[in-house]
């Protein structure tokens, strides 16, 4: 395994700009623009690999490795004391916990997103 594949690569279509953009979240700024996306992915692990040589000659740590990360399935959120009360209200009348309330609105949130981002 090389070392650029302990890295996310993300290539996705970006509206505003009419193109692909290549980006490495986590190990280098900026991304890669192009209107073909497999073009747009080999040029974005070529500048991920020159990142890594960046790193090494330097002598900076790499910083962790995002590809292939578990994820616990919980995190914290701080929210505000008014939110807070308005979000525990609303579970209660859903009959839900607070959690699961909020894991659906985030779902929903998640699936609206996605519908828009993609159009």
């Amino acid at each position: 395994m090389k070392t650029s594949d302990r890295y996310l690569k993300i290539v996705e279509w970006a509206e505003e700009d009419q193109c692909y953009v290549g980006t490495c979240p986590g190990l280098m700024s900026g991304g890669i623009h192009g209107d073909d996306e497999a073009a747009v992915y080999r040029e974005l692990c070529q500048a991920v690999d020159e990142w890594i040589d960046i790193y090494k000659k330097d002598g900076t740590p790499l910083p962790a490795a995002t590809a292939g990360k578990e994820y616990s399935g919980k995190f914290v959120i701080r929210v505000g004391k008014d939110l807070h009360k308005v979000l525990a209200i609303d579970a209660m009348r859903h009959g839900e916990s607070l959690n699961a309330y909020c894991v659906q609105l985030l779902c929903e949130e998640r699936a609206r997103y996605g519908e828009n981002h993609e159009q």
